[in-house]
Formats: C-alpha cells, sequence, structure tokens
C-alpha cells in the first residue's frame, strides 16, 4: 500500500471512508457495521458519525445511520463545473432514440470509470446504474477506451496498482491481454466488451476529446447479448456510436474554447 503523503489529512480521509460506506447494498448501517466497514475502532466510528449528523449529511434513529440529500452537495460544485453533462445529454438521447438501447459516458477516476451522464431505456444488469456509478476500467468498454487513452508511463501505473479480477468467465485477467485490448482499442478508435463485467452484457465504447484533442470521456451504447451479436453491434451500432463521440467531442471543445 502507498504511504500517505506528508499533506495527507487523516481525519478528512476517515471521514469521506465513513461517507463512502454507505451504497446501494448498504443505505443504512449500524455503527459497528460503519466501523467494520472502513476499519475503524467504534469510538473514532461515532465520533464521525455524530460530527456527520450534526453537520447535516447522515440522520440516525439511535441505532442505524443513513445518507441525507445533502450529500449531494459534495458533487454538486464538481458536475455544476463540468461542462461534459450537460453537452453530452442532448447527444445521448438522440443515440438512445435511434439505437433503442441505453447509452452513457462516464470519465476515468483512478483505476474505476464513474458516470456521469445517462439515459436507459431498459434495465439489463442486474445492479441499477445512475449518475456516480462505478466499475473497474478493466473490464468495461469505456474504461478500455479511457485507457488507450493514457500515456504508456500512466497506463504502466494504472496495470502496477490494478487488482485483476474475474466478474465472468470472459474477463480479462492478465496485464499482457489487457495490454493488447487497449493497444487495439488506441488503435481502432473503438472497443467493445464482450460480457467480461456481466454475462449476458456487450458494450461498445468510443472516445470523447475536449479542445486539446486529448481523451477526456467515453460515450457507450450497452445491449443484451440476446438482441445484438458481436458482429451486429460493431454493424449496427458502431457507425452511430462513432458519431456521436464525434459531436460530443465537437461541442464540448466548442465550450471550452468560449470559457
Amino acid at each position: 500500500m502507498t504511504e500517505p503523503s506528508p499533506d495527507y489529512v487523516q481525519s478528512l480521509g476517515r471521514g469521506l471512508a465513513v461517507i463512502r460506506s454507505f451504497d446501494a447494498d448498504h443505505p443504512r448501517r449500524t455503527l459497528s457495521e460503519v466501523a467494520k466497514a472502513t476499519d475503524l475502532t467504534r469510538a473514532t466510528a461515532r465520533r464521525f458519525l455524530l460530527t456527520l449528523v450534526e453537520l447535516g449529511y447522515v440522520r440516525t434513529d439511535g441505532s442505524l445511520f443513513w445518507l441525507t440529500p445533502r450529500v449531494l452537495e459534495l458533487g454538486y460544485s464538481y458536475l455544476s463545473s463540468l461542462s461534459l453533462p450537460e453537452v453530452a445529454g442532448p447527444h445521448l438521447e438522440s443515440l438512445a432514440n435511434q439505437v433503442h438501447e441505453s447509452t452513457s459516458v462516464s470519465i476515468l477516476d483512478g483505476e474505476d470509470i464513474v458516470y456521469v451522464a445517462r439515459v436507459p431505456v431498459s434495465r439489463i444488469m442486474t445492479v441499477s446504474i445512475t449518475i456516480g456509478t462505478r466499475f473497474p476500467a478493466y473490464s468495461t468498454s469505456m474504461g478500455r477506451v479511457l485507457l488507450a487513452g493514457l500515456s504508456e508511463a500512466a497506463f504502466e501505473e494504472y496495470l502496477a496498482k490494478v487488482a485483476l479480477t474475474p466478474l465472468t468467465d470472459r474477463t480479462v485477467l492478465t496485464a499482457d491481454e489487457l495490454r493488447e485490448q487497449v493497444r487495439r482499442t488506441r488503435e481502432s478508435g473503438y472497443c467493445l466488451v464482450d460480457q467480461e463485467l456481466e454475462q449476458g452484457l456487450r458494450s461498445m465504447a468510443a472516445p470523447i476529446r475536449d479542445h486539446t484533442g486529448t481523451v477526456c470521456a467515453a460515450v457507450n451504447i450497452s445491449t443484451h447479448a440476446a438482441r445484438y451479436t458481436a458482429a451486429s453491434v460493431r454493424a449496427d451500432l458502431l457507425p452511430p456510436l462513432l458519431a456521436t463521440a464525434a459531436a460530443i467531442s465537437t461541442d464540448l471543445a466548442q465550450v471550452q474554447n468560449r470559457a
């Protein structure tokens, strides 16, 4: 594990860990559950929870704790300063209406992709995807597109840190395999991931570029394997996907150049 820098504020890190311990699977937790999830003592976890209660980010009934809508303020400043979701939204709507499949935009955050815009058409995964949902970059089409946009040094740094865990029996599990997949993505300008994140899910993504030409995000189309073969995904869905990626990139560059 990497040693924290001298500027690292441990109490802030612990407080954020307490907030992150709540998720869709654990919307309400006891003090003991929070302590276990964050690797804190009960006394320390209690102090953080009660501080968050006082600040209005957490509520409690005396035995259970849960987040309040106020935690959205923590991400609002970032989202409000990010023009990407606003720019991408109409294009995602148009793409979803054209192909009748769910469309999304994500960015790379550490070892994960994070959804920043989405137009769902039907639910094809066992988990519900919303803004802020995270998935491992290595097993997703958008993740590989974003990894392909990294410098060689940054990509190798990612490989040195990431744990390649099997999510299905198709998941790429070695650094060499992932290098090859990312190389192909970089050369082709798109990525198709076939049932590596979840069985039955096929997803194809293309890069979104900012005004400097740098890959800053990815846009994808997700479909169930029963509806499209891998070949038909490329034949039928790739052209509108690439057109959408280009349109978002153009609009984003215009917004950034005006800023």
